[in-house]
């Protein structure tokens, strides 16, 4: 039995989508792989629908870093909505308690923030995409149902308040993978005593990516339209796939030596780095994947990316 072909263009390269609010992740990267007739597509971590921003999804060959992207530091701008507590602590959930409101000073939200920067352990929030027993949380919980959740090691490398008015604050927040927000939210607002939820979130950063560069699916739909068929202006802005590893050490192989190591063989290379992952480049074609150093100093072939996209 013959293999199935794969439909749509082989294109390669990442867009860094500024996700609108009101749809899934999942629901932004069907859209954009359709506009772009990409043959296949990921996404590098998702956004709730309320949660707006930087969304890089990868197309094509692109989807091979994925998963480094999904294990990069994160920014967010949030808002706290401060005396009230929802279900799912958020601005979606049912409101279950609300209290009191103080008059807190800068320098008193300042000081409860400061106690989250540093490694800190955080239970899963009910309302969110992560699996038990291959179950996805939020859909047990829109069934009436609580399951106990392992706490979770997060790293908080920095937050900062930047607006305070009344039973409002926004802040900024600079952290690992696997950080909830809406938790984050919810335990500032306990250790000021007054309960919280999260009114907004935006994420701003996304490993080595920022919102500034960033498109949205009104500006690509609207490319799509004008440019009747052709795909050169969408295509145009693709980011290269090893822009997502622009913090790696690069190593520049010989013809010969990629010859070898396209080929699934580990190589010498002289004044290479001495252990763990790194991108690999050659002359003649240019980015050829990601390789890992041995114990002996050879490099191997980790994951290599075909040379022959579209």
């Amino acid at each position: 039995m013959g293999r199935r072909r794969s439909k749509g263009r082989k294109v390669s390269g990442i867009v860094l989508l500024d996700k609108p609010i009101g749809i899934t992740s999942n629901r932004a990267l069907q859209i954009v792989k359709r506009l772009y007739n990409a043959s296949k597509a990921g996404h590098t971590g998702s956004l709730d629908p309320l949660a707006t921003g930087l969304l890089p999804l990868c197309l094509g060959e692109a989807t091979k870093v994925s998963g480094f992207l999904l294990d990069a530091d994160k920014r967010y701008l949030a808002t706290l909505k401060l005396g009230i507590k929802t279900r799912s602590a958020d601005a979606e959930g049912e409101v279950i308690e609300t209290r009191a409101v103080e008059h807190y000073s800068a320098t008193e939200i300042e000081s409860v923030l400061a106690h989250f920067i540093g490694v800190i352990e955080q239970v899963p929030p009910m309302h969110s995409a992560l699996k038990v027993n291959g179950q996805p949380l939020y859909k047990l919980a829109h069934q009436g149902k609580e399951i106990e959740r392992k706490p979770r090691r997060v790293s908080i490398y920095d937050i900062e308040l930047l607006r305070h008015e009344g039973d409002e604050m926004d802040i900024s927040v600079h952290c690992s993978k696997g950080t909830y927000i809406r938790t984050l939210a919810e335990d500032i607002g306990e250790q000021l005593g007054c309960g919280a939820h999260l009114s907004a979130l935006r994420r701003t950063h996304s490993g080595p990516f920022d919102i500034a560069d960033s498109v949205s699916l009104e500006q690509l739909q609207q490319i799509q339209q004008e440019e009747e068929g052709s795909f050169e202006a969408l295509d145009g802005l693709l980011v290269p796939a090893e822009n997502a590893l622009d913090d790696w050490p690069t190593v520049n192989l010989t013809e010969n030596a990629a010859y070898y190591l396209c080929r699934g063989q580990a190589v010498m290379v002289p004044k290479a780095p001495t252990e763990g992952l790194v991108r690999l480049f050659s002359e003649e074609k240019g980015f050829l994947g990601i390789g890992e150093i041995l114990d002996d100093g050879r490099i191997k072939p980790q994951r290599l990316f075909l040379s022959d996209q579209a």
